[in-house]
């Protein structure tokens, strides 16, 4: 073991961390891992001896593979949630500042995990809690999106599909830049021109042929 882990273990026995706290270091030290080696090398004896605490507590806070995985989107999601609350309360009263708040925002988080996210969302492929959590998080977020984009619609609104439309396109755009096959700039512009054009077609809907 490396004198690293060595004062890491001294540590965890010199400090007693809350429940909470202890999340937080053990989903710190995961993030790390899956940076710096890839999400292959996440397993839960590996975290407790990276982290420097016993097997026991991490299969305390977690219970499974899957189940850090899965603590892992949950920590993505409330980041990206926090961030783009921040800036969805700073933003302009326009269109197109609203829209460009919520294209930079998407893109920023998922870049801001690099390459992790999608390692995550692989290990997790077809497992069920995945797909609940996901879910739920979605429609969260579609819902975050129609309280502040409706202002602007035309009199019928925006239709849920486009919404699940615009999620798709974010989530392709974003994974595209953090796997460098676009530029940054050019997955925030390209998800803004979506967000502006899907407001934008209420209208023409709205008046009709």
């Amino acid at each position: 073991m490396s004198s690293t882990h060595e004062e890491i273990r001294a540590a965890g026995k010199r400090v007693r961390l809350s429940r909470e706290q202890r999340l937080r270091q053990l989903l710190d030290v995961a993030w790390r891992l899956a940076r710096e080696e890839g999400t292959d090398v996440l397993t839960l004896p590996r975290l407790a001896d990276e982290a420097g605490v016993t097997k026991p507590v991490i299969y305390d806070h977690f219970g499974t593979r899957n189940g850090l995985l899965t603590a892992l989107y949950k920590d993505f999601d409330a980041q990206q949630t926090a961030l783009i609350d921040v800036a969805l309360a700073a933003r302009g009263p326009t269109l197109q500042e609203t829209a460009r708040v919520i294209a930079s925002s998407y893109v920023d988080c998922v870049l801001a995990q690099g390459r992790e996210i999608p390692g995550v969302l692989a290990g997790l492929a077809g497992s069920p809690e995945l797909e609940a959590v996901r879910r739920d998080y979605q429609l969260v977020f579609i819902g975050k999106c129609r309280g502040v984009l409706t202002p602007f619609a035309g009199p019928a609104g925006i239709a849920q599909s486009g919404f699940w439309a615009m999620l798709g396109a974010a989530d392709a755009l974003s994974h595209a830049a953090a796997t460098a096959e676009i530029t940054e700039s050019e997955a925030r512009a390209e998800l803004f021109e979506i967000i502006v054009a899907m407001v934008d077609r209420t209208h023409r809907l709205s008046a009709g042929p």
